[in-house]
């Protein structure tokens, strides 16, 4: 174990954690990004970040000092802090694919050296990061753990998007494989981070304070979901009740609508799958989820239900869904229910346009096969659906692109209560 004034830092995937964590780290210590991608990696050289969490002119900054990013394995050679911050998906049966993360590992392995410390920030059940990860990297390295290298783990808190709990703000929860090196990766975090960190006493209790952060979202955001279904059916406006219910004051403010992304729409599979591991049904986590995974078809149907009422023939209808990324003010579209919302009004119609001002088309085409606008559509339109509550959508001129007695279906409920809509 070095010295903090030794540390040289290699972050281990560049997206929307870990670069924002690298740029941080390269303001107080020599900092190398690793990525497979050479593509981002050029892009991220020419000082453009296509996830938009790090600005141009912060990482221009940031190269400028010496931070640099590589697809190179020699350049993180002479490091000797690794963080790995890869992504932690599922497979299409919602089982945990730890692929990426054991790839990551054995890159480790193949450059750590005595006294280094790799931590982890990859959202994953209790146990992968020493039952899984470390194996890997004794094997790859010949080093042993606790002995010639140790771990931590300090679980992302990144939130795509959101420009006030960037990364120097959050508190950090931390850990490390014996007591002096949690101190250490705590010291670390610590020196960069301004409302400091939580040393939590083991890396187990810190894998399993961060899957449940993203449970607990997702079991509320199903409960609001839940009783958004009872209203619509009882004919009552959800947003009307919630307003009315939020002036309790430990009422939790939560609203319906759309559970994508990486976190809350995946890292619950992760704790599902372990705790029947051991017996344990986790029932409401996994009711939770079938619900909110639904809600993109539920979404459709209840915009044809009203089609129909309105005398809109489906069929013949012209449909504009506004926003395809799976939160607002932010690109990214992974595991977006959008895509549920237009593939079950696909089957009804074929005039159905998707404009969305910040997702990039080409993505979105490679990854569902499906062709977006960048820029505002012209023409009419019978239905408009506000998906996604992009800053863009709120001041539309709904009136220049809809007919006469267009159906305004207001997911996230971004329209003034006095404008005519409907919605969760």
């Amino acid at each position: 174990m070095n010295g903090m004034d030794k540390i040289r830092i290699a972050v281990i995937g560049l997206g929307y954690v870990g670069l924002p964590l690298a740029r941080l780290f390269s303001t107080k210590y020599p900092t190398v990004g690793f990525d497979l991608d050479s593509a981002r990696v050029d892009a991220l050289m020419s000082g453009r970040d296509e996830t938009g969490e790090v600005s141009r002119e912060a990482l221009q900054e940031a190269i400028a000092k010496g931070f640099f990013c590589t697809t190179r394995i020699e350049d993180i050679r002479d490091c000797n802090f690794y963080i790995v911050t890869v992504p932690t998906p599922v497979d299409r049966n919602h089982t945990p694919d730890l692929h990426p993360l054991l790839q990551a590992s054995e890159t480790v392995g193949r450059v750590i050296s005595h006294g280094n410390v790799v931590v982890y920030e990859s959202t994953v059940y209790p146990g992968v990061t020493e039952d899984e990860c470390i194996p890997v990297v004794e094997r790859v390295s010949g080093l042993r753990y606790n002995i010639d290298f140790f771990a931590g783990y300090s679980p992302e808190r990144i939130n795509p998007g959101d420009k006030e709990h960037t990364v120097e703000k959050i508190k950090k929860v931390t850990s490390g494989s014996t007591p002096a090196i949690a101190d250490f990766v705590d010291a670390v975090y610590n020196s960069v981070l301004i409302n400091g960190t939580h040393k939590a006493s083991s890396i187990k209790v810190a894998e399993a304070s961060k899957i449940i952060e993203n449970a607990q979202r997702d079991v509320n955001i199903a409960f609001m979901n839940e009783i958004a279904k009872i209203f619509n059916a009882m004919g009552i406006d959800t947003r009307e009740v919630l307003d009315a219910a939020e002036t309790k004051w430990n009422f939790l403010p939560f609203r319906p609508g759309l559970v994508g992304g990486h976190c809350i729409g995946v890292d619950p599979y992760y704790l599902i799958q372990s705790a029947q591991v051991y017996g344990v049904y986790p029932q409401v986590m996994m009711s939770a989820r079938r619900l909110n995974d639904s809600m993109g078809s539920y979404v459709a149907t209840q915009v044809i239900k009203h089609m129909n009422k309105a005398g809109i023939l489906v069929k013949d209808a012209h449909i504009l869904i506004l926003g395809f990324t799976f939160k607002e003010n932010c690109p990214d579209i992974r595991n977006t229910k959008v895509i549920d919302i237009y593939s079950t009004l696909r089957e009804y119609t074929p005039h159905i346009t998707v404009y969305d001002p910040l997702a990039n088309p080409l993505t979105v085409e490679q990854t569902y096969g499906l062709k977006i606008l960048n820029e505002e559509p012209q023409g009419l339109f019978d239905v408009i659906i506000i998906s996604t509550a992009h800053k863009e959508f709120k001041d539309m001129e709904f009136d220049r692109i809809s007919t006469r007695n267009a159906i305004i279906y207001d997911v996230k409920g971004i329209l003034s209560k006095g404008r005519h809509h409907i919605g969760l």
